[in-house]
């Protein structure tokens, strides 16, 4: 038998109603076998199997994939986020205040002229879509693997603007209130024509596909988790 951790995160978690448990699988079993264990011993996991996302050893995985012994897999809806480099990077989730200057002077080298930086915050009030009001934002990442993939991000922010200098990739968890920064994308610059906007810009954009990180919504109609739509491919 192969003994692996199952995780669980967001509204996994809550359906679970447990964050971990280790199970026995048969040596050639896959994802596909784990998810249909799954549903028999945990009655509330049921449909929400159907649309979560699984990750093998931090690393996103398909249901016909292959349990490894000792695996560590997770399971999570999809989400709402270096080494050898010769810039400055940082990626990181924290439960500290986030320092925007503080933050920003890291990545700021003596030939950098541009800084282009994007900071998201509770919102208090939503008017469009669905108007309601938010007492706060309770949010929860899977922090190993998310730390690995904002390293990708900054790869690949490097790899189509190759004059971004410093990078910062910062998510804050755990309970949030109105007009406090939740997320930090900066990227710097020689230049502001260098494609500095666009690669701040593509950052953003990317952590909410792949970063395994996700936000529950807590106002006076109740709390419910949000969400995304955005279902990653093998290797991405």
């Amino acid at each position: 038998m192969n003994r692996i951790r199952v995780l669980f995160f967001a509204t996994l978690k809550d359906r679970a109603g447990v964050k971990e448990t280790t199970l026995d699988m048969p040596e050639e079993a896959t994802v596909m076998d784990l998810k249909t264990h799954l549903r028999q011993e945990f009655a509330g996991l049921s449909q929400a199997l159907d649309s979560a996302l699984v990750s093998i050893n931090r690393e996103f995985a398909l249901e016909d994939e292959n349990l490894p012994a000792g695996a560590e897999v997770a399971f999570f809806p999809p989400v709402s986020g270096g080494a050898g480099q010769e810039y400055p990077t940082i990626f990181t989730i924290t439960e500290d205040e986030l320092d925007l200057d503080a933050l920003l002077d890291q990545i700021t080298l003596p030939t950098t002229g541009a800084a282009c930086l994007f900071t998201g915050m509770v919102r208090g009030r939503t008017s469009r879509d669905d108007p309601h009001d938010t007492l706060y934002l309770e949010y929860e990442a899977y922090q190993p693997m998310a730390e690995a993939k904002m390293r990708q991000v900054a790869t690949e922010i490097r790899t189509r603007w190759p004059s971004v200098e410093g990078i910062a990739i910062v998510q804050r968890v755990g309970r949030l209130y109105p007009r406090t920064p939740t997320v930090l994308i900066a990227c710097t610059a020689a230049h502001r024509d260098t494609g500095v906007f666009d690669a701040t810009r593509y950052g953003i954009d990317r952590l909410k596909e792949i970063v395994p990180v996700w936000k529950k919504e807590v106002g006076p109609q109740g709390q419910t988790w949000v969400e995304g739509e955005y279902i990653p491919q093998k290797g991405e």
